[in-house]
């Protein structure tokens, strides 16, 4: 028989059961929300939603990143202290479930949250990150394109899968300065593709923006490095 001192986190993720008193609003909603969810895992799906009312949602570096595409939002800060606060109380498999119900059930702004977040969760979540991060790449929202290319994908992600993610980027107008790791990552078939797509848009009339511009320029760097073997980061 299960035993729910032992497992506290049934009672509300699974079983249901009452739920903690709603915290006073001159509490500091934040560090208040992280000590629920350690306590009560259940109330995530409370407290995740929330972030953007209770801590706002502006840039973090508003001056050089007025959309928060390159170092997020400020929503997205607080959503990944309260996964991180959700991996401390869950044992693995379930912190996936968990994870995955945050973002298949959330909007634009709660999935981001899950993408920023993929970097600071255990290796239990990494099979389901890799699907979120493939998901959040077939969207065409710039905010999460940019999201689910940070530094998790830069990690897992094979380098076929992490080349369309590059371009995706270039595609849906997010820049390049939001890619974990580009300049280590970059090769030889990813400036290929690079300069097709720069040649298919002379053909179209079209401006050949600066970061692709940039992506192109890098050919000259990888020209005086060795090259290095191709790795897989499934």
């Amino acid at each position: 028989m299960t035993n729910l001192e032992d497992h506290r986190w049934l009672e509300t993720s699974v079983y249901g059961g009452s739920w903690p008193a709603p915290p006073d609003p001159q509490d500091d909603w934040l560090t208040c929300a992280e000590h629920r969810v350690r306590d009560w895992p259940g109330t995530v799906h409370q407290e995740f939603p929330l972030a953007g009312r209770m801590v706002g949602r502006a840039p973090v570096r508003p001056g050089t990143d007025p959309q928060g595409l390159v170092h997020g939002t400020v929503d997205d800060l607080a959503r990944a202290r309260l996964l991180a606060a959700l991996a401390e109380a869950l044992p693995g498999a379930v912190l996936a479930t968990e994870v995955e119900k945050l973002y298949r059930h959330g909007d634009d702004a709660e999935r981001r949250g899950v993408l920023r977040a993929l970097p600071d969760l255990p290796d239990s979540v990494r099979r389901l990150g890799l699907e979120l991060v493939a998901d959040g790449l077939r969207t065409n929202d710039p905010r999460l394109v940019a999201a689910a290319m940070g530094p998790f994908a830069a990690r897992h992600l094979d380098q076929a899968q992490w080349r369309h993610g590059v371009l995706k980027c270039l595609f849906t107008g997010v820049p390049l300065a939001a890619v974990a790791e580009l300049v280590a990552r970059t090769d030889s078939e990813l400036l290929r593709m690079a300069r097709d797509l720069a040649a298919e848009r002379r053909a179209a009339g079209r401006e050949v923006d600066p970061d692709l511009r940039a992506l192109l320029g890098m050919g000259v760097l990888l020209a005086l490095v060795p090259p290095r073997p191709q790795e897989c980061r499934s």
